[in-house]
């Protein structure tokens, strides 16, 4: 364990030295990631399998055992084509719709892990895939500096969809009082236009789900249509109004209700 958790450390920090580029797999890390049977009798590749299709709900850190197993799928190649995939087959949906042409066809992107990567905050030291408990304080000074590299694929997604003619609109937990580093963050890798940007007002409390599917249900009720929607969450894409298609990107590092 502690070999191979010093032989992900130095593949993250080779990974965080230029988190601005879009390049978040500078390095494979060791071959070591099949995550079948470890020493609690875990089995990472089916716990993998299960938060992401929502049938194990409300977990609040990765098994101690599979850090490492995430950590390198993580950082590995296979993250980076699994978001890939997904984006390529929101495209083939998309580009196989009628959009009217008034403006009002949206497509609703979260932000966090699914056009912007927080995976240099997660990698490191303070946070360690989970190792550590979750700081709000150094995840907030880390939004703050708006240094996070894009999702794989997300970018590409974005600009073929406003070649196509949708708005874009994105839909975060994150805090207002986080705009502007956001904003900055956002075009820096690549989104350098939307409809909306949607942060989470101060006095705003509840679920995600909730909070999310009141969000939505605003924008069709100023009159748009919904007509695709992005998270690494279940919680970005259930609950009411969610669009005419979701499409689910992978993210073993937390979960949000």
């Amino acid at each position: 364990m502690a070999l191979s958790y010093l032989i992900l450390m130095v593949t993250i920090v080779t990974a965080v030295a230029s988190p601005i580029d879009n390049q978040i797999h500078l390095i494979m890390p060791h071959s070591g990631s099949a995550g079948l049977k470890h020493s609690d009798d875990i089995n990472c590749l089916s716990w993998r399998l299960a938060i992401e299709t929502d049938n194990l709900q409300g977990w609040t850190q990765i098994p101690r055992s599979c850090v490492d197993y995430v950590g390198n799928y993580m950082l590995g190649k296979q993250y980076r084509d699994d978001c890939e995939y997904v984006a390529a087959e929101a495209y083939e949906y998309a580009k196989g719709l009628n959009l009217t042409g008034d403006g009002k066809d949206v497509w609703v992107f979260d932000i966090d892990e699914t056009t912007l990567s927080n995976l240099p905050y997660y990698a490191s030291d303070e946070v360690a895939f989970g190792m550590l408990p979750y700081n709000s304080t150094s995840f907030d000074e880390w939004v703050a500096k708006a240094v996070a590299p894009a999702v794989p694929g997300s970018v590409k997604l974005y600009e073929q969809l406003i070649e196509l003619g949708f708005k874009i609109v994105f839909l975060t937990g994150t805090k207002e009082p986080f705009r502007t580093p956001r904003i900055k963050n956002l075009k820096a890798v690549g989104y350098t236009e939307w409809e909306k940007l949607i942060l989470k007002g101060e006095n705003e409390h509840g679920s995600a789900v909730v909070y999310k599917s009141g969000k939505r249900k605003e924008l069709e009720e100023a009159g748009y249509r919904i007509r695709g929607n992005m998270g690494d969450q279940w919680s970005d894409l259930i609950g009411s109004n969610p669009g005419d298609r979701v499409f689910k990107l992978p993210d073993p590092m937390y979960y949000i209700a």
